[in-house]
């Protein structure tokens, strides 16, 4: 079946979009010196045998800016969810006192920062490349279409402004991100 140009254009803008909001959740995993459910909820627990997300098994609130606390719906995971959170080195320990979990925030050092914010940097990097192979594959697209005769001149030079745009567009909505957690970061 061969692609229209709408088609193009709309595929092209939906990869970009999940750049984008890949990146979104990237930086929601991303530990500032606020406490904060995104950091523990998709940590994979060993749930009788079964590979498990944390949300799916356990409450996650917290009452406090610094204090994680995790309610599991069944009390016999609180060791398998306790040793998950430990193994996935997101620099934090969670103590276990038999009935929920509470997970203290430690402050971020200035060192610590500084890492995270070249993760932050490096994470939104790796989106922007995403978002400008997108844009070379949907104008290899739309050239291919003019070149088979499907498309005039005038259309792909059309096409190739619009996904210019749509680039612009997602590029500009990464580094708004990236500005918007590097202030997270640094936030004592």
């Amino acid at each position: 079946m061969e692609l229209s140009l709408d088609d193009v254009l709309l595929e092209g803008e939906d990869k970009m979009e999940k750049a984008v909001e890949f990146l979104q959740q990237e930086f929601a995993g991303l530990r500032t010196g606020k406490a904060s459910p995104h950091l523990v909820e998709n940590i994979s627990v060993d749930y009788y045998g079964t590979a498990t997300r944390l949300r799916d098994i356990a409450g996650i609130s917290t009452p406090e800016p610094r204090l994680i606390v995790i309610n599991p719906f069944d009390p016999s995971a609180l060791d398998a969810i306790a040793k998950a959170i430990l193994g996935a080195n997101v620099g934090v320990t969670p103590m276990n006192d038999g009935r929920i979990i509470r997970i203290p925030i430690p402050e971020l050092s200035e060192e610590r920062r500084q890492d995270l914010g070249k993760v932050a940097r490096r994470m939104a990097e790796e989106q922007r490349v995403a978002v400008r192979n997108v844009r070379r594959e949907s104008n290899d697209q739309i050239k291919g279409l003019q070149k088979n005769g499907k498309i005039t001149e005038d259309e792909r030079d059309s096409g190739l402004d619009d996904v210019q745009k749509a680039t612009d567009d997602a590029i500009k909505q990464i580094d708004e991100m990236l500005t918007s957690k590097d202030k997270e970061i640094m936030a004592v």
